[in-house]
């Protein structure tokens, strides 16, 4: 495809994405997704697939691909355009429609777009020295839990992550450590206090000196950084889970108003680009909770405000999805 007009375009893929297409199409509109990734979902089916959510309404707990699959087959009721393995690199805004040309040269007209990208592009943050063991033992996201059944496994890292991965990994690894350089946690208490309650070690305030081996990982050196206390802990993987940088790449030069690298929004999600809205992870506002489910609020809510640009004199507010024949 090299050139596509559509009432709403989304960039961006993932659970924010995804639920906004199915809403477009909820309104009835055309909608084209936009993604860098070659597959849908964003950073939950690139990162962590099996990760377990617990913020998703109607749901006790859902793995991350488990989610992605309904959301993917929800938003299919929209027959929605998808562009997979492009960059949204270019955006121009004029009274009448968003243009927005791809790092591959495709160009997808709009009459509104909405920015549902996350985080931009994802790096995650490197053990220091640990280079040598990348692939061999160490790594920085689990897709596949099955992959450390019966290994002893180390985890660095204080955060959701840290903490989600523990909880996942401690009913099928031979033991689950934990350590993180702070007696202060970053993740979800509840999560906290499932891995407190559970086998899995816990240790504060440690920090890794070494890993051994040869081949693989066979071993990782800690130290107390308040008594300097060491010790090694025999371990057959390592999960670096110290969070990741950002980089927001193309959005930089759009002209998009920005506070600590988010793009800041409205209540009704606008950005200061008319025609422009954004929700997720990726955007700022006072009062910002940044929860899946909340991710989808915002996304009905842009959707639902942009009606107005997409086709002239359309109410905010679509009636209720209970009427026999939808909004």
């Amino acid at each position: 495809m090299s050139r596509a007009e559509t009432d709403l375009l989304v960039i961006g893929a993932g659970p924010a994405g995804l639920y906004a297409a199915y809403y477009a199409g909820f309104r009835r509109y055309s909608v084209t997704l936009i993604d860098s990734l070659p597959e849908l979902g964003g950073q939950v089916s690139a990162l962590y697939p099996e990760k377990v959510i617990y913020d998703v309404a109607g749901f006790v707990a859902i793995k991350g691909q488990e989610l992605v699959d309904a959301l993917v087959d929800q938003a299919a009721t929209a027959k929605p355009q998808y562009l997979l393995g492009h960059r949204a690199e270019e955006l121009l805004v004029d009274d009448e429609v968003v243009t927005v040309t791809t790092h591959l040269g495709a160009v997808v007209q709009a009459k509104a777009a909405l920015i549902t990208g996350g985080i931009g592009t994802f790096t995650p943050r490197p053990l220091p020295d640990a280079d040598d063991f990348a692939d061999r033992g160490l790594r920085y996201f689990v897709k596949r839990l099955d992959d450390l059944a019966g290994q002893k496994v180390l985890i660095v890292g204080g955060g959701d992550s840290a903490f989600d991965w523990a909880v996942s990994l401690e009913p099928i690894a031979e033991s689950v450590t934990l350590i993180h350089r702070r007696p202060a946690f970053r993740a979800h208490k509840a999560t906290v206090d499932a891995v407190l309650s559970s086998r899995v070690e816990v240790l504060t305030p440690y920090e890794v000196v070494r890993i051994n081996g040869n081949a693989r990982v066979e071993s990782v050196e800690i130290f107390d950084n308040l008594t300097g206390e060491r010790r090694t802990l025999p371990v057959d993987s390592v999960v670096a889970a110290l969070g990741f940088t950002a980089d927001l790449g193309p959005f930089t030069r759009w002209g998009l108003d920005q506070r600590k690298r988010h793009i800041l929004v409205d209540s009704a999600m606008r950005t200061n680009l008319r025609r422009v809205f954004a929700a997720g992870d990726i955007v700022e506002y006072d009062g910002k909770v940044k929860l899946i489910s909340v991710a989808f609020g915002e996304a009905a809510t842009a959707v639902n405000n942009a009606a107005g640009l997409i086709e002239p004199g359309a109410k905010v507010f679509p009636g209720h999805s209970t009427g026999a024949e939808g909004p």
